[in-house]
C-alpha cells in the first residue's frame, strides 16, 4: 500500500471509531460544517452508515473518511 494521503490521515489522528455530526467541523478541519452534513444526509448523499446515538447523528470514522475522498476534486 502507498503512502497515506490526507484522508487517511484526518482518520489516524482522530483516533475514534465514530464522529458525532456536531465535530464535523473539528474532524475536517473546517473544510465541511454540520448543516452541510445534515443537507448531504436529507439528499441522501452522505457517508454510509449512519446512526444516531441518543440525539446525536454519528458516523463511523472510515466511512466517513471515504465519503470525504469521494466528494473531494
Amino acid at each position: 500500500m502507498g503512502k497515506a494521503d490526507v484522508f487517511d490521515q484526518l482518520g489516524e489522528t482522530w483516533g475514534r471509531p465514530a464522529v458525532a455530526r456536531t465535530e464535523i467541523r473539528n474532524f475536517s478541519g473546517g473544510g465541511i460544517g454540520s448543516k452541510h452534513m445534515a443537507n448531504c444526509d436529507a439528499a441522501g448523499d452522505g457517508p454510509e452508515g449512519r446512526f444516531r446515538l441518543g440525539k446525536r447523528v454519528m458516523y463511523p470514522t472510515d466511512s466517513l473518511v471515504a465519503w470525504m475522498r469521494k466528494m473531494s476534486k
